[in-house]
């Protein structure tokens, strides 16, 4: 089974998606499932992963509705309130929901005292874990020392950096990003995604050469087993189509035995999200 680690839905809307930009005009609209259907079947992709864009309980259901009604959709990356000290409740609400299969606070670019070095943070991802839920990692590059830190206090956590932890790919800055990559993916519960590289890059001007390095220094320190490819679709129409985006990691896996192909374009999602003839089985 092939699955698409990463992409979004919603209904846009000006006030909530603020942080879509002037240079991001192309995806101030809505965004459906109609709309990636046909993509992902012409590519033979199975399956997707809808990962939260805004900070609602209200898009986790959102988003589980959609799931729902859409098979293709095999696990929502929900949002709940983290910072919470009733995270239980919360929990216990979505108990049972076999689609939702974990949760993501947009951490990027937020001070390290809201999530990265927040102890009650910090203990209720622990409850995340408890639960059999997973964390999805979302961090600019700068963040990734303060991160490997946190991730230390979490060994029984299943984690995945999302978009391999936004690397300045645009100025080139790779040096001290490679040293952070080498140093998280010393967790053996943390996964990375193949994701969101290109928004990364120039938009107009970015060439596989560009995305070159941060792919093999993805594989080099997390290997084949802990790998997905992820389209961050429709973010990614910013900077190409989905099927560019998806041509960079065909690319860059086409050297590798099959086996391990196919472990990026789908097992190890399969694996991560713990899902099982379409739906998630956490335990």
């Amino acid at each position: 089974m092939r699955i698409d680690a990463h992409q979004h839905f919603w209904q846009y809307d000006p006030a909530r998606h603020g942080w879509i930009n002037d240079d991001m005009s192309a995806i101030r609209r809505d965004f459906f499932p109609g709309d990636l259907a046909t993509i992902i079947k012409t590519l033979q992709i199975d399956g997707t992963i809808a990962v939260q864009a805004d900070e609602t309980e209200a898009e986790t259901i959102f988003l589980l509705e959609l799931a729902a009604k859409n098979d293709f959709i095999k696990a929502v990356v929900g949002w709940t309130d983290l910072h919470s000290p009733e995270l239980e409740k919360a929990l216990n609400k979505f108990e049972g929901i076999a689609k939702l299969a974990g949760f993501r606070c947009v951490m990027q670019g937020a001070p390290d005292e809201k999530y990265l070095r927040n102890d009650l943070f910090t203990h209720n991802l622990k409850k995340l874990a408890d639960h059999g839920y997973t964390y999805d990692l979302l961090v600019y590059h700068n963040q990734l020392p303060a991160l490997v830190k946190m991730t230390e206090k979490l060994p029984d956590n299943l984690l995945i950096l999302d978009h391999v932890g936004k690397p300045d790919i645009r100025n080139n800055q790779f040096k001290t990003w490679k040293e952070q990559i080498k140093n998280l993916a010393k967790h053996p519960g943390i996964y990375c995604k193949l994701s969101g590289m290109v928004t990364e890059a120039d938009y107009s001007k970015w060439t596989y050469d560009d995305l070159l390095p941060y792919l093999e220094t993805s594989a080099e320190y997390f290997g084949t087993e802990r790998l997905c490819f992820g389209s961050d679709w429709p973010v990614c129409l910013v900077a190409g189509s989905y099927n560019k985006v998806y041509e960079v990691i065909e690319k860059f896996v086409h050297q590798l035995p099959q086996s391990d192909q196919a472990k990026i374009f789908g097992l190890n999602t399969l694996q991560f999200y713990k899902i099982k003839d379409g739906s998630t089985t956490k335990g």
